[in-house]
């Protein structure tokens, strides 16, 4: 219990925010304050996020790969999805949050983080291996769920506008969850074999210093992490919200901040991998999480839009999407070879820095 204290602190601020959250979110135009709210929230959600890949972690090492790592995937995106609902859901909402987070994850994820991994991996042991056709199998899922869902509702003509209709949101919903799940049953069972390490006498110590209790106890804390986020990430929303307006800043920069709150400590578990030379647990973690990411948060965010009646962009324009498009066909010719090394690290984190200075001087 020692290591808790992030839930104490979890639930002292939702304790505080529920007496006295109305209030204290109903003028923000002093700075100071605005900015304490948003940093306080922002350190209360992330180290609960901290909290919960810890305990997701410790469950995959319970559990062993892929399944393991499956757990830590779907963790994470549970609390993405919890965070772009809540921000959708509050004051007038905005259309586009899920978009560009959506967006924001995969050029963090695939760009960024892989970037980082195969340069750290790289400079620390020269060329590492993985299984290609684990990698291949995620890619081959990852390229057309993006396409459909972040690139074609820029061309459809049912609807005006980077949007879906009803029958076209339903179909892609539909069609995203069905693919999961044969991934999942591709994933979990039939070839499982595609996502472990090549070398069968690789030794994988998933959990780092993670001390590991039993399944129950580190369950009953997931959730007990999890909880607490979904009215914190409401309130979060508030201030966010308002500080982007005030700030000037794109409207891409919500997103940002929402992915990057959600994704870091899965990141940095993944560029830890890979500086164990453990590549195929950092594969596991980053391309799944994107596949994850897209094929489950875009059904469930047209649900929302469809049930409350929200409207949902969800086409890039067309410079994220070139970026996009850009991302996807080098993150082929990465995964084209077993063995990878620091050039192609140093690629995929030039495409991220270029996603980081078009969001602000496009």
């Amino acid at each position: 219990m020692r290591h808790e204290w992030p839930l104490l602190i979890s639930v002292f601020t939702l304790i505080l925010f529920f007496f006295f959250g109305n209030g204290w979110l109903l003028d923000l135009s002093n700075p100071l304050w605005l900015t304490f709210l948003l940093v306080w929230l922002f350190g209360v959600i992330l180290l609960s996020a901290f909290a919960i890949v810890r305990h997701a972690e410790s469950l995959a090492t319970i559990l062993g790969e892929p399944l393991g790592t499956l757990v830590l995937t779907l963790s994470v995106i549970g609390v993405e999805v919890l965070m772009i609902s809540a921000v959708m859901l509050t004051g007038e909402g905005k259309p586009a949050i899920a978009r560009d987070t959506m967006f924001s994850v995969v050029m963090t994820l695939l760009g960024g983080m892989t970037g980082l991994s195969l340069l750290m991996g790289g400079l620390r042991h020269h060329e590492q291996t993985y299984n290609l056709q684990g990698a291949n199998a995620y890619l081959s899922l990852i390229i057309p769920l993006a396409v459909l869902g972040l690139v074609m509702p820029n061309f459809t003509r049912t609807t005006p506008g980077p949007m879906l209709s009803t029958s076209q949101s339903i179909f892609l919903s539909i069609m995203s969850i069905g693919i999961y799940g044969i991934f999942l049953a591709v994933q979990t069972s039939r070839h499982r074999n595609f996502f472990i390490p090549p070398d069968p006498n690789e030794k994988v110590e998933l959990h780092g210093e993670h001390e590991i209790q039993s399944t129950g106890h580190h369950g009953i804390f997931l959730v007990l992490y999890i909880l607490p986020l979904v009215v914190l990430a409401k309130k979060f929303a508030v201030p966010l919200e308002y500080g982007t307006r005030v700030l000037g800043a794109p409207q891409e920069f919500s997103g940002f901040l929402v992915g990057v709150l959600i994704l870091s400590p899965e990141a940095m578990s993944a560029v830890r991998a890979a500086v164990r030379n453990q590549l195929q647990r950092a594969f596991n973690i980053l391309l799944g999480s994107v596949l994850a990411t897209i094929g489950l948060t875009i059904p469930a965010v047209l649900t929302i839009g469809l049930i409350t009646g929200k409207t949902i962009y969800l086409g890039l324009d067309m410079l994220n999407a070139t970026l996009l498009l850009l991302l996807l066909g080098v993150s082929m010719v990465t995964l084209s070879s077993v063995r990878t090394n620091i050039l192609q690290g140093a690629v995929h984190l030039l495409v991220f820095l270029a996603y980081l200075m078009l969001m602000f001087q496009s």
